[in-house]
């Protein structure tokens, strides 16, 4: 059975860390492109981070500098680093599975909706004082 489950979140201050991690089971990463994505309440779901390989990666303009997504794929892992949180990035944050290699930057654009995406049940990130 083809399964990511996130891990990671939690309540953070403002100016803090969070490492999130997106943890897949019955399929091989290697041959998936992997993002991360987020929802906050009352907004569409969006694009934060793309990877398609450990070379090839997208990040969305608002983390750009901040967030960093690292796949280890030994572990058969996605992990996506937040530094310097603001509340802003207040949201549910989910890990999705395309599996197809394309484009980081399409994917994160683009396939949000896609049927073919295998979805975790998303993790909560609070940013607040």
């Amino acid at each position: 059975q083809v399964q990511v489950v996130e891990s990671g979140g939690g309540l953070v201050q403002p100016g803090g860390s969070l490492r999130l991690s997106c943890a897949a089971s019955g399929f091989t990463l290697d041959y998936y492109t992997i993002g991360w994505f987020r929802q906050a309440p009352g907004k569409e779901r969006e694009g934060v981070s793309c990877t398609s390989s450990v070379k090839n990666t997208y990040y969305a303009d608002f983390v750009k500098g901040r967030f960093t997504i690292a796949r280890d794929n030994a572990k058969n892992t996605v992990y996506l680093q937040m530094n310097t949180l603001t509340p802003e990035d207040t949201a549910v944050y989910y890990c999705a599975a395309y599996p197809i290699l394309i484009d980081p930057h399409a994917y994160c654009s683009e396939h949000v909706s896609s049927g073919s995406n295998y979805w975790g049940q998303g993790t909560q990130v609070t940013v607040s004082s």
